[in-house]
């Protein structure tokens, strides 16, 4: 049995929109799996791939717009592209936000609905990642998220300090999922997460169980009778293990 991470999901006021956005911004193709839901991957592909990490945007009926633990770092190739991707997302729709990250070599902005994401300056690490370089969780103890991540899900744990962990899938291919210190982030609202498929699907409800085993915790974010299971790391960040809808 085993547990992968196969997409990062945004709450959104119209999923639509929000995943139109994302989708050209990407380079990648929009599909849906019910009203509601937008569901943002590479054109062609084969789900669930470790190659990507794909974007689910879902409805709901009062996000709020307010700093996040979790958000997602985009790649690139040279300043130059750099600078040609900050002008498209603009182009886009997204506004350049500040969040207190002083004078960088990257470029943080936010999507239509205020979600806020960096274009990274180039960086030998992620130069096989895809679009997408990072799933970026904020947290207080990157050690301590490195021994729970490193254990629940089906990755390699690349690097870990006092300030940073990061993993990648097993296969060496895709966007890391990073873990980054920053006091305070236990305080910061869920609007956006993190989704685990487990393999066989049919393992969700053991592999529930190992991860409360290993530190985790139920969580209750108004999901009603759903075929997936809530539940939050060690940190109360919420991530969701899915099962046969």
């Amino acid at each position: 049995m085993a547990l992968r991470l196969v997409q990062v999901n945004f709450k959104a006021r119209s999923d639509s929109a929000l995943g139109r956005f994302w989708a050209d911004a990407l380079g990648w193709g929009v599909s849906s799996e019910g009203p509601g839901v937008t569901n943002v991957q590479p054109v062609g592909f084969d789900w669930p791939d470790p190659t990507a990490v794909c974007i689910d945007v879902v409805t709901v009926p009062d996000p709020e717009t307010v700093r996040h633990r979790t958000h997602i770092d985009l790649a690139s190739t040279s300043a130059a592209h750099q600078a040609e991707l900050v002008a498209h997302l603009r182009d886009l729709g997204a506004a350049p936000a500040d969040v207190g990250q002083g004078d960088v070599p990257w470029t943080v902005l936010a999507d239509p609905e205020g979600n806020v994401f960096c274009v990274l300056e180039p960086r030998p690490v992620y130069r096989d990642t895809g679009p997408i370089a990072a799933v970026v969780v904020d947290c207080e103890d990157p050690r301590a998220m490195a021994r729970f991540w490193d254990e629940a899900i089906d990755w390699t744990l690349h690097e870990v300090t006092d300030d940073h962990a990061r993993l990648r899938s097993a296969e060496g291919v895709g966007p890391y999922l990073e873990f980054v210190r920053s006091p305070g982030a236990k305080d910061v609202r869920h609007r956006v997460h993190i989704d685990l498929l487990p393999e066989p699907v049919e393992s969700q409800g053991p592999e529930a169980a190992r991860l409360r085993a290993l530190g985790a915790a139920d969580a209750d974010v108004g999901q009603g009778d759903v075929p997936w299971i809530c539940l939050a790391d060690p940190e109360g960040n919420e991530f969701c293990v899915l099962g046969r809808g």
